[in-house]
C-alpha cells in the first residue's frame, strides 16, 4: 500500500489548508486499552482510519492527535502525520482545538480513531453541509433508524431535526415520543402518514446520530471556552453545549454508517467485516452518536 502524503499543515506556506482531518487517538482507553494499535488485517486501527480519510475528496491534510508516543510512532512510520497533545484532555474535542490553534485553515473534520470502517463519503458529506450553509459553524451527519432494538438502546443516540435539517436535540431516550396505539383522531392519521411502525413500535422520524463532525476552526476554539451545560450533562453528550449556548449544529441524512470499536467484541466484528467480502456492515449495533470520549 502506497504511504500517505501530505504537506505538513503546521508548516507555515502561501498556500492555505481549507479541510484538514483531525483524529483524535488516545492509548488508554478503558475497556479497550491500546486500541489504537490493535491489529486488524496486518495494519493497526488508527492507520485505517487514516487511510479512509485521507481518501475522502477535499481533505487537504490529515493529522492523528495523540498523547502517546508509540501512536505517534505508528502514525509517522506509515507515511502519516501525527502530533502529540496533553494527556490531561477531557474529550476528543478537547484534544482536536489544541490542535486547531496550530491549524491554518477553514474546517476541521473530527473523525474518531476507532472508526475503522468510516467511509470517506461521510467526511465528504459532512464537510458539505458546511459549505452549503455559510451561517453553520458546526455539521453532523444522521441516518435512519430501521431497527426497534436500535431506538430503544441508550449507546444509540438520536437526533431530530427541523426542516432545513438543523438539529433540535441529541438524546439516548428514544425520540421522538409516539403513543402505542394512534387514535382515530392522531395526526398522523389525519393527515394520512403513518411515521411508527405499529408491529416494531418505533418511529420512522426516528434517525442515529452519526458521531462525525465537521467545526469551522475558529467556532471550534470558541467551543471549548464555552461552560458545561445541564442538558450535555444529563445526557453526556458533548454537542449539546452547542445547542445549549444558542449555536446551530446541520444533521444532513446518510446513506452510510460505521462501527466504532470500545470493546473486544466490536473488535472482532470489524476483523470479519474486513475479512469478508460483500456488505460492509454486520448487525445493527453500530454504536451511538459521539458522547464524551477521547
Amino acid at each position: 500500500m502506497h504511504p500517505v502524503a501530505f504537506r505538513n499543515p503546521f508548516e507555515r506556506t502561501s498556500q492555505a489548508f481549507q479541510t484538514v482531518v483531525v483524529i483524535p487517538a488516545r492509548y488508554h482507553s478503558t475497556r479497550l486499552p491500546a486500541k489504537a494499535l490493535a491489529d486488524i488485517g496486518g495494519r493497526p486501527m488508527v492507520e485505517h482510519v487514516y487511510r479512509r480519510a485521507a481518501s475522502a475528496r477535499g481533505v487537504d491534510a490529515v493529522v492523528v492527535a495523540t498523547d502517546d508516543e508509540r501512536i505517534a510512532s505508528v502514525v509517522t512510520g506509515f507515511g502519516g502525520i501525527a502530533r502529540m497533545t496533553s494527556a490531561s484532555h477531557r474529550t476528543g474535542t478537547d484534544r482536536i482545538a489544541e490542535i486547531a490553534r496550530d491549524l491554518a485553515c477553514d474546517v476541521i473534520v473530527n473523525v474518531q480513531g476507532d472508526e475503522p470502517l468510516v467511509e470517506p463519503g461521510m467526511i465528504e458529506e459532512v464537510v458539505a453541509a458546511l459549505t452549503a450553509d455559510a451561517g453553520t459553524p458546526m455539521s453532523t451527519l444522521r441516518r435512519r433508524i430501521d431497527d426497534a432494538a436500535e431506538y430503544r438502546n441508550p449507546n444509540v443516540v438520536k437526533v431530530v431535526v427541523d426542516e432545513n435539517d438543523r438539529a433540535l436535540y441529541f438524546s439516548r431516550s428514544p425520540i421522538p415520543h409516539e403513543p402505542a396505539k394512534a387514535g382515530p383522531h392522531a395526526r398522523d392519521v389525519e393527515a394520512g402518514i403513518r411515521t411508527r411502525d405499529v408491529e416494531t413500535g418505533f418511529s420512522r422520524l426516528s434517525f442515529k446520530h452519526v458521531g462525525i463532525y465537521a467545526y469551522r476552526r475558529d467556532f471550534l476554539l470558541t467551543l471549548t471556552t464555552l461552560p458545561q451545560t445541564p442538558l450535555e450533562i444529563a445526557e453526556s453528550l458533548e454537542q449539546l453545549r452547542a445547542l445549549e449556548h444558542g449555536f446551530r449544529i446541520r444533521a444532513v441524512e446518510t446513506l452510510h454508517d460505521s462501527i466504532g470499536v470500545d470493546t473486544p467484541e466490536d473488535l472482532d466484528r470489524v476483523r470479519r467485516q474486513l475479512e469478508t467480502p460483500g456488505p460492509r456492515l454486520e448487525g445493527k449495533e453500530t454504536r451511538r452518536g459521539a458522547g464524551l470520549r477521547t
